[in-house]
């Protein structure tokens, strides 16, 4: 017993101070894009040709969706004027796809739920997790979020077996063909009124299986989105900081 308890305190306290503090990142974290239009040349069209998911289009200025991007990397590293790099802001998540359109350094991040939804849903969230399809990259880092270090019922929020349970759904993969019905049945069992959160590229747009005959390309054709967390994964803080958004926790 006195080594456990010797143990313990040499471990000290795991869970992150986030969000009263700033998150800790690596250099190497690519989160938010950032353009710079000014350094674009009409002539050069290199990070549409290597772009995987056609995620930038250019209109004199390029612009990236992030409901499409995996960020990979290759548009800023075969860039010849730096015109795009990724930098290490985690804040990604939007309550509106159209808003996951980015031209600049700048989106509209994710807003908190109306009055009536926070009066139902501002002190205690539960979610039922569906993997429709996904690499288990996604799924991952929503499981992460229930360990020690990011402790995500501390804010209220759960994950929970059963969508009878449950507050609304938390969708990541493709949606296939095979898993299309399962998902709107999972959808009709949570009772009303209720939330749907698409975490991941595939989850939004069908991240690099868009438009196979076998797969939906996401979720948003197919049920009402309340809030898109893009990414290919998205990392756990990106989930979590798009979740106390919906719940208006204030972040920034």
């Amino acid at each position: 017993m006195l080594k456990i308890l010797a143990a313990r305190k040499q471990q000290g306290f795991r869970t992150i101070a986030y969000p009263d503090q700033p998150p800790v990142l690596p250099d190497r974290f690519r989160g938010k894009p950032s353009i710079q239009g000014d350094l674009c040349r009409d002539d050069c069209k290199a990070c549409l040709a290597i772009c995987p998911t056609e995620a930038i289009t250019l209109q004199k200025k390029p612009t990236i969706d992030l409901g499409k991007c995996l960020f990979c990397n290759a548009c800023a590293e075969i860039c010849p004027n730096n015109a795009l790099k990724f930098t290490t802001d985690h804040r990604l998540a939007t309550r509106n796809r159209n808003d996951l359109f980015l031209k600049s350094h700048e989106i509209k991040l994710a807003e908190k739920l109306n009055a009536e939804m926070m009066l139902l849903f501002g002190r205690s969230l539960k979610f039922r997790q569906v993997s429709a399809g996904g690499c288990n990259g996604c799924e991952v880092d929503v499981n992460v979020l229930t360990t020690v270090v990011f402790d995500l019922s501390r804010f209220g929020i759960k994950i929970v077996a059963s969508p009878r349970h449950a507050d609304g759904l938390i969708i990541t993969g493709t949606i296939t063909q095979n898993m299309k019905l399962a998902t709107m049945k999972t959808y009709e069992a949570v009772p009303a009124p209720k939330l749907v959160i698409a975490v991941g590229a595939c989850a939004i747009s069908g991240g690099p299986f868009s438009d196979h005959p076998e797969v939906n390309n996401g979720i948003p054709d197919i049920l009402p989105v309340d809030l898109y967390i893009p990414g290919c994964p998205p990392h756990p803080i990106t989930i979590l900081d798009g979740l106390l958004r919906l719940l208006g926790k204030k972040l920034d």
